[in-house]
């Protein structure tokens, strides 16, 4: 058993016990079952959750994309970035939920540092490259249906660009705790791993580092979507206000502004609370928390690669006929067309 005095731990341990952020646990997560920061049963519901989101994140995001490779009618290019944040998801849940899965079953990091650095690093990654996705959309949308440009046409060029842009920034953001702006650490029940946000060890920069993540991939992601979606319900609604006796018109205005509000909800039910959790630890040192409450933010973020494909695919008419008939599930309808080319028709139709 170690020291309690901090310079006595190698740096990969230094991890604080739930109930003091000051003092220094014992018991490594890298080498003996956490059960001092719960019960065998909260472990073993965490794996099987973890499990649950690794099989269903999998599954929809594989069958997202070969839906995708299988039909023509698929590549437009909103789609392109649409499949962007599928391939991001399928990151996330195929290596970042299915370490959690396998970790909680042990109820420690088995996997040692190592492990802990690939799975934060991945996770970070991934989760980056959907919270960009989700801005490009956002920013494809209202180009495309307020056309701010004029006559300027999103091509799918433009949407490879935009969508090897989400893995530039995602680099940017995932690669500093492996050279040494901070780190990744065990977080939460100490069974995945993230960014250190929450020790005071000042030789890692956490706190700054914690700040340019919140920054640049939250808060400017976040922003880019309320603009665009705020810029399209405006639009939307002055295009029904003109076409009042239209119901075609006024019903898409509905459905358009119910899907903006669920794509907002969602994001923010994603990512805002480890946002908000870690900006308020970095910004409250030396405050009591509980460290098994740094564990659901976590579950909620790796939550959104079943969820993102959900609100964002599946809503789609398009994908959804698609995936329909890749399943023998019914028979082709070229008829059938997404949401999202219904509201570039509506936005056609503006006030005179």
């Amino acid at each position: 058993m170690r020291g309690n005095r901090p310079e006595e731990f190698p740096d990969d341990f230094w991890i604080p016990v739930p109930l003091d952020t000051n003092n220094i646990t014992l018991f490594s997560p890298y080498l003996v079952p956490q059960d001092h920061l719960g019960s065998t049963g909260l472990f073993y519901s965490m794996s099987g959750l973890m499990f649950f989101l690794f099989a269903a994140g999998t599954g929809v995001n594989t069958l997202t994309i070969a839906c995708t490779a299988q039909y023509k009618k698929l590549r437009s290019h909103l789609n392109y970035i649409l499949v962007n944040l599928a391939v991001a998801n399928l990151l996330v849940s195929s290596v970042g939920s299915f370490t959690c899965f396998y970790c909680f079953a042990f109820r420690y990091m088995i996997l040692g540092p190592l492990g802990c650095k690939i799975e934060g690093f991945t996770a970070t990654i991934g989760e980056s490259i959907c919270l960009w996705s989700l801005a490009v959309i956002a920013f494809e949308r209202w180009l495309v249906v307020c056309k701010p440009l004029g006559n300027f046409i999103f091509k799918p060029n433009h949407a490879i660009a935009c969508c090897a842009l989400t893995w530039v920034f995602a680099l940017v953001a995932a690669v500093p705790p492996l050279t040494g702006w901070s780190r990744y650490i065990p977080e939460g029940l100490q069974c995945s791993c993230g960014p250190d946000w929450y020790t005071t060890n000042n030789k890692f920069n956490n706190e700054s580092y914690v700040m340019f993540l919140f920054c640049f991939c939250f808060a400017v992601p976040f922003c880019t979507i309320v603009f665009c979606y705020s810029q399209l319900l405006f639009m939307l609604k002055s295009a029904a206000k003109a076409q009042a006796e239209s119901v075609s018109t006024q019903k898409a205005e509905r459905e358009v502004t119910r899907m903006v509000v669920v794509m907002v909800l969602g994001f923010l039910v994603c990512y805002l609370p480890y946002a908000s959790f870690a900006l308020w630890v970095v910004n409250n040192r030396g405050q009591t928390f509980d460290l098994r409450l740094a564990t659901i933010p976590s579950c909620l973020s790796k939550a959104s690669t079943v969820y993102n494909p959900v609100i964002y695919i599946l809503l789609n008419k398009q994908f959804r006929s698609c995936i329909r008939q890749m399943l023998g599930m019914s028979k082709d309808d070229d008829d059938m067309s997404s949401t999202s080319q219904s509201v570039t028709e509506v936005s056609k139709v503006g006030p005179a």
